[in-house]
Parts: structure tokens; sequence; C-alpha cells
């Protein structure tokens, strides 16, 4: 089995030292509601999918973690090339208030992409992915509208493109939450169902 291999047995260790390193570290420098963005939620349980070999665990996160990193990286690197952000987001890597090497630890957005791909390749594709972490953003979205208006957690008090409240809290979280499946997920998966075979069904819980 994939996950039996000697490579994937180093890449679990290395995912579980970096969790253990990485979250304490960001909890520190950003404080901890820092944590709850999409895509560190989505760090946190792929390290954990990694580490106890759950196709699930892998999968879900790995529906964020691909476009995200995509537009990440982008921004990152059209930002060093013309001085200007192409969709934002980015803008901390340039704040000399946080030493280099903090800000560097970022760099995860780009690597994770070939990661869970590689992940993905040696324990299956669970169908079951697009279910899960479409729950787990809802449940973060409803969250991160208790958290401070000025922190606007994962876009749930203004959308990251137009700047703006697109009606009543319920109505708002639903808009930035269909927008997510359809533009980022839902692509996404299809993709992977079409690439990667499916996680066996001997395996399934």
């Amino acid at each position: 089995m994939g996950k039996s291999s000697p490579a994937y047995q180093v890449v679990r260790w290395v995912s579980l030292l970096w969790l253990l390193t990485w979250f304490p570290i960001n909890c520190w420098v950003w404080g901890w509601r820092n944590m709850l963005h999409f895509c560190d939620i989505a760090v946190v349980v792929a390290c954990l999918g990694l580490w106890l070999g759950n196709s699930l665990l892998v999968s879900g996160p790995t529906l964020n973690a691909i476009p995200i990193g995509i537009l990440w990286t982008l921004d990152v690197v059209w930002r060093m090339a013309s001085g200007h952000h192409l969709v934002g987001g980015t803008e901390y890597m340039w704040d000399a208030h946080y030493a280099l090497w903090i800000r560097l630890l970022s760099v995860f957005h780009t690597v994770m992409p070939f990661l869970m791909l590689w992940a993905i390749s040696k324990l299956g594709y669970d169908r079951r992915a697009l279910s899960f972490q479409s729950w787990t953003t809802a449940v973060l979205l409803i969250f991160s509208r208790f958290l401070p208006r000025e922190l606007n957690m994962n876009y749930a008090f203004e959308d990251p493109l137009f700047h703006r409240a697109w009606g009543p809290a319920p109505v708002h979280l639903a808009v930035i939450f269909v927008a997510i499946i359809m533009v980022l997920y839902w692509p996404t998966h299809y993709l992977l169902t079409q690439r990667f075979s499916p996680r066996a069904q001997s395996e399934m819980p």
C-alpha cells in the first residue's frame, strides 16, 4: 500500500514535526484567531491526515490547498515582479514588522498543492472530500462571524473582490459559502475525481 512506502513514512514524520513547530509559532506571532483561516485549518487537518494515513483528512484540505496555494503564489510572484498585488492577501509578506523567517513560513501555500497531490496518489482520492470540506467551511464561516469585524476572518463580513457585505449576516455568509464551493472547491474536486483513483471501498470506515 502507498502509505507503507519509505517515502510516505518520511513525509508522515515531517508533517507531524511541521505541525508541532509551525502551529505554536503562528499562534505566538499572529494570535490564535489567525489560525482559523481556511488555509491554516487545512494545514492542521492535512498534517493529521498524513500522520494517520487517512485519505478523507488529506483529500478534504486538498480542495482548499490547491486553488488557494496557486492564488497565493501568483500574488507573491506578481508583487515581486510588478510591485503590485494581483489578488491581494499576501500583503503581510512585505511587512517588515515581522521577522523574515516568520513570513517565510507561509511558503507552505506553495508547497502544499504538490504535497497533497503526491499524498492522494498514495492514498487515493476520497469522493466524500467535497462534502467534508464544505461542512468544515460552513462551520468556520459561522464562527468567523463572531470574531471582530476588523479581522474579516474568512471574508465573513466583506468579500475579497468588491470589499462589501452582501446583505444581512445569513445572506452574506451564504453568498461567500456558495462562491467558495462553486469557484474553488467543486472544480478542484471534479479534476481530482478524473485524475486519481478513488479510495478502495474496503478501506472505508
